[in-house]
C-alpha cells in the first residue's frame, strides 16, 4: 500500500478530504524497517506520529527487562505516537518490526506548520486522542 492510500485508508485520516490528506503526505516522509528493527524505543523522546503503510509491529513494554510484555500487534492501517505531535513527553512503549515494513512518519516539526494551515487535521487526532483517554478511564474505573 503506498503512503496515499494508506493515508486514505487509515480510519483517523479517511474522512479528510484530498487536500488535507495530500497535505500530510507531503510532510510526512516514508521510513523502511527491517524485521526486529526498532521503530521507536520506550523512554526516548517522542517526536513523532506513525503510520504503518505496510508489514507487522508490536507494542512492547519493558524491553530487554524482566517483567518484558507485548502490549499488542500492529498491522497496515493502525498508527501510533499521536500525543507526540502535541506535547512531545517520552515514549510509553517500544514499538518493534517484525516483519519487514514501511511506514508514513510525521514529525511534531512537521505538524505543527501543517495544522495552521489545515486544522482539520489536528482535529481527526484530537478525537482519537479523547477516544483513547476515555477507553483508558473505563479500564481504570472498572
Amino acid at each position: 500500500m503506498d503512503a496515499q492510500d494508506a493515508l486514505a485508508k487509515a480510519p483517523i485520516f479517511s474522512h479528510l478530504n484530498p487536500g488535507a490528506l495530500s497535505a500530510i503526505q507531503r510532510a510526512a516522509k516514508l521510513r523502511q524497517l527491517a524485521p526486529g528493527e526498532l521503530v521507536v524505543r520506550e523512554g526516548e523522546d517522542a517526536t513523532g506520529f506513525f503510520l504503518l503503510c505496510q508489514g507487522q509491529a508490536e507494542v512492547v513494554k519493558g524491553l530487554g527487562r524482566d517483567g518484558e510484555r507485548t502490549l499488542g500487534t500492529l498491522g497496515e492501517g493502525d498508527f501510533f505516537g499521536e500525543m507526540a505531535l502535541f506535547d512531545g513527553f517520552r515514549r510509553s512503549a517500544t514499538v518493534r518490526a517484525v516483519s519487514d515494513c514501511e511506514c508514513l512518519v510525521l514529525e511534531r516539526s512537521d505538524f505543527l506548520p501543517l495544522v495552521a494551515t489545515r486544522p482539520e487535521v489536528a482535529l481527526a487526532l484530537l478525537q482519537v486522542l479523547s477516544r483513547r483517554l476515555r477507553e483508558v478511564e473505563d479500564q481504570l474505573l472498572l
